[in-house]
């Protein structure tokens, strides 16, 4: 099974390339092996700790994936804590300049991610979606501002494992800004560096209802997205299926975590009660395998929330309904309705869920990768080098088409026959 590609939305952010990044220089003498020891005992504890289903002699980043997952998943309880009091009163949610909303979680999961992977990984670059200046100019314009930068500080030092000394407010700023878009600089070499989407679906996050948002982090290496992870707090499905042996998992709760590496599968598991206590027996992660469906007006299919069906190519030939159980003809495909955000869209392909989902580009469109496959609309593979200096924008030729890999020669035909 290829790595399914998680998806940042059209808007968002990917990078590759070679990154350099400065660090604050320690004593030479004392810098390489105290990282070196301090970074294999906690990902070898995380690692331990999570149990992933395949041994570590079957995937080249097996610590990598064990130490994004546990990121991960603590980052949703974040996101979790922070939605149940994020309308109890303060300022909770910014304005950015493309008015996306920003909330506490939003920049609290970066910094926290960003703090657990340096500390484990600190030679690895992290391309992200945030960075402080807005925290830091209202902070200096606005004293209610200060209760802003407090309550991500809170949420974050509550949640981040302990390094040996207090974190401050500036070590939280600092960490959010190694994801930033001034953090790293890019030349035309492969290299290896992490992408994370904070919360992908604020808006879904602010709507204060079960729509759907997930965290998504990737581990890009020389070009190739190798290890993928996602984590959405609001998936509700009580059984997490295998439909190769007919095997389940129940799921007490809410939530899914769903890890990949290349060459070893998608697998999925429900979010831990207590996150980050690592009582999660390894047995119940369960392989994720897409929709066996390979007729094209039989599928399932979604699109991003701020697109119809009529601007898809494919609605040249069918009509779409929403009608689960509506009758159906060989005219009229049936859309499904996943809020919000792309990696949701991308967890619902991998899952199963639904067998296509269809992206048309903007002008500029950003992606991030993780399972059954993906192509631009002319059925290329995405180029994550097509920006040579920042790394942070692909081209997809018409659009991203990802689909469970029977019906994507199909669909690329029919929508390369009818794209404008």
């Amino acid at each position: 099974m290829p790595l399914l590609h998680l998806s940042l939305p059209p808007h968002r952010l990917l990078a590759a390339g070679r990154g350099r990044m400065y660090f604050p220089p320690a004593p030479r003498h004392t810098r390489l092996s105290v990282r070196a020891a301090a970074g294999d005992a906690a990902v070898s504890v995380a690692s331990e700790a999570y149990g992933l289903p395949f041994p570590p002699e079957r995937a080249s980043h097996h610590r990598e994936l064990a130490a994004a997952a546990a990121a991960v998943e603590v980052a949703c309880r974040l996101c979790v804590d922070v939605k149940r009091s994020l309308f109890s009163g303060g300022k909770s949610i910014l304005e950015k300049n493309d008015q996306t909303p920003v909330t506490i979680a939003d920049f609290g999961v970066q910094a926290l991610v960003s703090l657990e992977l340096q500390k484990l990984f600190p030679s690895i670059p992290l391309v992200a979606e945030e960075d402080s200046a807005s925290l830091r100019s209202s902070k200096a314009d606005d004293d209610s501002s200060d209760v802003l930068v407090e309550s991500i500080f809170s949420a974050v030092a509550d949640k981040v494992s302990n390094s040996g000394s207090p974190l401050t407010q500036d070590d939280v700023l600092r960490a959010i800004d190694r994801g930033g878009k001034d953090a790293v600089s890019f030349d035309s070499n492969p290299a290896t560096y992490w992408v994370l989407d904070p919360i992908d679906g604020t808006r879904g996050f602010l709507r204060g209802d079960d729509a759907l948002y997930v965290v998504g982090l990737a581990l890009v290496v020389n070009g190739k997205v190798t290890v993928g992870v996602m984590g959405c707090p609001n998936w509700t499905n009580d059984t997490i299926a295998n439909e190769k042996d007919g095997s389940s998992a129940a799921c007490n709760g809410r939530g899914i975590l769903m890890v990949s590496h290349l060459g070893c599968g998608t697998w999925s598991r429900c979010l831990s009660a207590e996150i980050g206590q690592f009582t999660v027996a390894p047995d119940i992660w369960k392989r994720c395998f897409v929709d066996p469906c390979s007729v094209v007006h039989m599928a399932r299919y979604c699109i991003p929330d701020s697109q119809t069906w009529d601007m898809i190519p494919l609605s040249v030939l069918f009509n779409s309904t929403t009608g689960e159980s509506d009758p159906r003809n060989e005219n009229e495909i049936l859309l499904l309705s996943v809020f919000c955000g792309s990696l949701c869209k991308y967890l619902t392909v991998a899952s199963g869920r639904a067998s296509v989902f269809v992206l048309r580009a903007r002008p500029t469109t950003q992606i991030k990768e993780a399972g059954g496959q993906i192509s631009d609309w002319s059925g290329e593979p995405l180029d994550l080098a097509a920006d040579l200096t920042s790394r942070r924008i692909i081209y997809p030729s018409g659009g991203v088409l990802v689909t469970n890999g029977a019906l994507h020669d199909k669909l690329v035909e029919m929508i390369s026959a009818n794209y404008k």
